[in-house]
């Protein structure tokens, strides 16, 4: 018999596997590229099989093992029905990685531990690049960068954080004019104030940034090929050496060197993503949809605090403001556990009270600011 600690890990790998067998199940069903459709079935098989060995160690311990999903699992199938496999790709992608060494140092899980790392970069180069993996060539030295993507790039998670500065900042704004003793009327004047002045801040400074890294990435692009155009030999030998870093032989590395160096384009493909970490393709994204995104999920979070003074007011437009941006808060934190790797309920509640602590703390200094004013 295994001690009641090892059953709960039992318990919690079962349910780990469980979650990404039913996701990645989804992802097959809503899939429309057949060799995509493929990739994400096997995926399915291979956390099923594992599974299946928890649960086999559960049931010879005299425990039943439960087949049941979470809430983590049903959002996330949702989202996958709602928003297609690539926007939740990353956040799938992310979860992996994080994984990937959740059974290494045991010999009883070695085959589940090198497929755990296999998953984890099978699933991060379909969230890259929408193709599935490739073995040689150029596609060698772009699959290490794979990692890259896990800490940035993720649209869910960009989304999230997004409304929930919106969603915080206002609720707060709101809650400290409120214990100022303020009408109902300049209550809703601030929300919306607050709201605008918010989202516009958002955007602005969303521009801003994007801008700022497209300039430095064309800059450094721009150097990157005057190199090339001038030394290639120097520059062959740096692809030679990314190969060589990628496990190659040194013969092997300098053969797919000098392949590539025969388009000069593919060439600099991999020297910038590989030397500076930047798609060519992509430059850090369009400035101008990045601001309009990031306007409308900011706004999006700080409209919830202000409707109630829409209809309402007093304490009840007070009450009302506490109860959806509650709710609201639980529903961010619900969200955050998909790629933060706590339970929902975890989330949900710490949302929850850093939200409700933020807020009384400027309900008490709009109080004591009232006091002191008046």
């Amino acid at each position: 018999m295994n001690s009641v600690q090892e059953l709960k890990r039992f318990r919690a790998n079962l349910a780990d596997e469980l979650h990404s067998a039913a996701i990645y199940e989804t992802l097959s069903r809503v899939e429309k590229d057949p060799s995509r459709k493929q990739i994400f079935g096997e995926l399915a098989a291979s956390e099923r099989m594992h599974a299946r060995v928890w649960a086999d160690k559960l049931t010879a311990n005299g425990r039943k093992a439960r087949s049941g999903f979470n809430t983590k699992t049903h959002l996330m199938k949702g989202l996958v029905h709602l928003l297609g496999p690539r926007f939740v790709l990353p956040s799938i992608a992310a979860a992996e990685f994080a994984d990937r060494n959740k059974y290494a140092g045991n010999p009883d899980t070695a085959r589940m531990s090198e497929d755990e790392h296999r998953h984890a970069n099978v699933v991060q180069q379909l969230a890259n690049a929408g193709n599935p993996p490739a073995a040689q060539g150029v596609d060698i030295a772009q699959s290490e960068s794979w990692h890259r993507g896990v800490a940035s790039g993720n649209d869910l998670r960009a989304a999230v954080l997004g409304a929930n500065d919106g969603l915080v900042s206002n609720f707060c704004l709101i809650m400290g004019v409120a214990g100022a003793g303020t009408g109902n009327k300049a209550i809703l004047l601030t929300a919306l104030a607050g709201l605008i002045a918010g989202a516009c801040s958002m955007a602005l400074g969303e521009w801003l940034s994007v801008t700022n890294a497209r300039e430095l990435a064309q800059s450094q692009v721009s150097k990157e090929q005057n190199e090339l155009e001038h030394s290639p030999e120097s520059e062959e030998h740096e692809l030679a050496l990314i190969y060589r870093a990628k496990g190659l032989s040194a013969d092997d590395a300098k053969r797919f060197a000098s392949k590539i160096m025969q388009d000069k384009d593919k060439a600099l493909d991999v020297l910038v993503r590989e030397e500076l970490g930047i798609d060519p393709a992509e430059l850090g994204g369009n400035p101008w949809s990045a601001a309009g995104v990031s306007f409308c999920l900011f706004a999006l979070g700080a409209i919830f605090p202000a409707m109630p003074y829409l209809w309402s007011s007093g304490m009840s437009a007070n009450a009302q403001c506490i109860s959806f941006s509650i709710f609201a808060l639980a529903a961010i934190g619900l969200f955050t556990s998909l790629f933060n790797g706590r339970s929902a309920g975890f989330s949900a509640a710490r949302q929850v009270l850093v939200g409700l602590a933020a807020a009384a703390f400027t309900y008490g200094a709009g109080w004591a600011l009232g006091v002191a004013v008046s």
